[in-house]
């Protein structure tokens, strides 16, 4: 176990060995835990951003920048789509209008 895994506390998913790519598969067609954790967490609503983050921090044991990092590559795998289409497809029209503002 890593220093990293420790500070995840009990329960959350294990990065040692894990690729570097938020879809890693479980199985065939399957998301990993940690994928849909982002997603799961995603899903919630929140009270405002601090919250939001020390969730991210507690709960997966990753960095805000790291969360945001999967969570961005979830939006464009077919196997997130799949597993929550309506968070997925929320996010994409979120992101889409963000580009279009700039």
């Amino acid at each position: 176990m890593t220093d990293d895994d420790a500070q995840a506390g009990p329960g959350a998913p294990s990065r040692a060995g894990e690729p570097s790519g938020a879809g890693e598969a479980s199985g065939p067609g399957e998301l990993s835990a940690r994928a849909q954790a982002v997603l799961a967490l995603e899903r919630r609503s929140w009270a405002g951003p601090g919250a939001k983050e020390r969730a991210i921090r507690e709960e997966l044991g990753l960095a805000p920048v790291r969360y945001y990092q999967i969570l961005n590559a979830l939006l464009d795998d077919r196997r997130a789509l799949a597993h929550d289409p309506v968070t997925v497809n929320r996010l994409r029209r979120v992101r889409q209008a963000r580009r279009g503002e700039r």
